[in-house]
C-alpha cells in the first residue's frame, strides 16, 4: 500500500491560514482591503522583494562593490485585492532598483492594463478590447473596468495639452476632422481641431487636439488664444483651409502671421461647378496659375484664365479675386518652402492616419471617449507623423535671409 504523502499548507502562518478558511465559508468577497488573501499577497510581494534584494546583493559582491542592506521603506500601493503596506527593502548605496515594485510605482500590476491600452490605442473599441482579453488571455473583464483603465491616460492628456510651447514657429498648419459623438441620447458631429507644427529645427509636432461642437472661425480663434496663453508670440506662416473668417481671426490673435490658404481647397471648390466636359480643361488652367515662378506670372494667369472661362464660370475668377494675397502668398518664399505651405495636406495626412487607425469605429460614447482614443492612436504612432521635415536645412538658411531680425529675437531667447 502506498503511503499517503504528508501536505502541508500553502501559508507558513497557522492563524492566517485558519482566518483564510474561515473566509472561505463566509461567503465573503475572496479579496478587498479586510481579506486575509489580501494580507497573504501582501507577505508574498514582501517575499519576493526580499528574493530581488538578495539577487542584487550577490551580484554586488561578484562585482567586487562593498554594498550594505539598509532597512526598509514602508509604501502602500494599490492592488486588485485592495490596498497594500508593502516594505521595500534598501540599500546602502541607494542602487537597488525592485522589478515588481518600482521606487515610484504606486500599482502592483499583473501588465494587463498596458495590455489593454495598448489595444485600445490601435483602434480597438472597449468591446473589442474585452472580447481580445478573453481570446487571448482567458480573462474576462468587464467593460467599465476597461473604461476605467483606459481614463488612467486622462492626467497625461491634461498635462500634454497645457504643456508649454515654444516662442516662436516658421509653419503652422490649421485643420479640423469631424466625428460621431453621442450626446443626449443622440448622435452629433464633433470637430476635432488639430494644430500641426514645423519649429526652428524643422521637427514635426502635434500642439494641440481641441473637441468642439463644430467648425467655425470664431471657435478657431479659441484655439489660437490657447496657443498664446501656453507661450506662442510668433507664427511666420499659418497653413489654413478657406474657412470664412479665418483670415481676420488669425489677425486678431497673431497680426504678423502670414497667412496662406490651401491651394488644393481651392482648385477643390473652383471645380465643384464645373461641367463634367470642361473639368479636365479647367483644371490644367488652374494649375497654371499656382504653378508658375512669380506673382506677375500668377497674375496673367488668372487673367488669361477669365479671358477663356469667365463667360461660363465667372464665378471661379471671383473666388480666386476674394482670397489672391492669401492663395498666392506662398510664391513669396523659395521652392522647397513653397512645397511646405502651398497646401493643408501635411495635416490632412494626420488625419488620414486618424481614420486608419479608427476606421472600424462608427461613433464615440462621449466626448471624452473621443478624446482618449485619439490621443492614445496618435502617441501610439506618433513615427509616423513626428519626424523632420525634408530639406529643413536650406530653408532656414532662406527664412534667416529674409526675416533674421524677426527670427533671430526669438531663436536667441530659446
Amino acid at each position: 500500500m502506498t503511503k499517503k504523502k504528508d501536505t502541508k499548507p500553502i501559508v507558513d502562518d497557522p492563524e492566517l491560514y485558519s482566518r483564510m478558511k474561515e473566509h472561505l465559508y463566509s461567503k465573503e468577497p475572496l479579496l478587498g482591503e479586510d481579506s486575509p488573501f489580501s494580507e497573504l499577497l501582501q507577505q508574498m510581494v514582501d517575499k519576493m522583494l526580499d528574493g530581488e534584494m538578495d539577487a542584487f546583493m550577490s551580484g554586488e559582491r561578484t562585482i567586487g562593490k562593498v554594498n550594505k542592506r539598509n532597512g526598509r521603506t514602508p509604501k502602500q500601493i494599490i492592488s486588485s485585492s485592495g490596498p497594500l503596506y508593502i516594505n521595500t527593502p534598501r540599500d546602502r548605496n541607494g542602487d537597488f532598483e525592485p522589478e515588481l515594485v518600482g521606487k515610484r510605482q504606486r500599482e502592483l500590476s499583473s501588465g494587463l492594463d498596458d495590455q489593454i491600452i495598448a489595444l485600445y490605442a490601435q483602434g480597438n473599441s472597449i468591446e473589442d478590447v474585452r472580447r481580445l482579453m478573453s481570446r487571448i488571455y482567458g480573462v474576462q473583464i468587464s467593460a467599465g473596468r476597461i473604461s476605467q483603465i483606459t481614463d488612467k491616460v486622462l492626467p497625461l492628456i491634461q498635462e500634454w495639452q497645457n504643456r508649454p510651447l515654444q516662442a516662436f514657429y516658421p509653419i503652422i498648419y490649421l485643420d479640423a476632422v469631424h466625428f460621431k459623438v453621442r450626446y443626449e441620447g443622440r448622435y452629433e458631429t464633433r470637430a476635432f481641431y488639430t494644430v500641426y507644427s514645423v519649429d526652428w529645427e524643422g521637427q514635426r509636432d502635434l500642439l494641440g487636439m481641441y473637441i468642439q461642437s463644430g467648425e467655425g472661425a470664431s471657435r478657431w480663434g479659441l484655439v489660437l488664444e490657447d496657443l498664446s496663453r501656453r507661450g506662442v508670440q510668433d507664427i511666420l506662416v499659418i497653413c489654413t483651409d478657406n474657412l470664412k473668417g479665418f483670415s481676420t481671426i488669425i489677425s486678431e490673435v497673431f497680426p504678423g502671421s502670414i497667412v496662406q490658404k490651401c491651394i488644393v481647397h481651392q482648385v477643390r471648390n473652383s471645380l465643384k461647378y464645373v461641367d463634367e466636359k470642361d473639368r479636365k480643361k479647367v483644371a490644367s488652367d488652374l494649375r497654371k496659375i499656382y504653378s508658375v515662378s512669380t506673382r506677375e506670372q500668377a497674375q496673367m494667369a488668372l487673367e488669361s484664365f477669365e479671358v477663356r472661362w469667365g463667360a461660363s464660370y465667372g464665378y471661379i475668377i471671383k473666388q480666386w479675386l476674394n482670397n489672391w494675397d492669401e492663395l498666392i502668398a506662398f510664391m513669396d518664399f523659395p521652392k522647397e518652402m513653397r512645397r511646405m505651405i502651398y497646401t493643408t495636406n501635411p495635416v490632412e495626412a494626420l488625419h488620414r492616419i486618424i481614420r486608419k487607425l479608427i476606421k472600424g469605429k462608427a461613433a464615440w460614447v462621449s466626448d471624452t471617449a473621443l478624446v482618449k482614443q485619439l490621443y492614445l492612436s496618435l502617441m501610439h504612432n506618433e513615427k509616423s507623423w513626428r519626424r523632420k521635415a525634408y530639406g529643413w536645412t536650406s530653408i532656414q538658411r532662406d527664412l534667416l535671409e529674409r526675416y533674421e531680425t524677426r527670427i533671430k529675437q526669438w531663436i536667441e531667447e530659446t
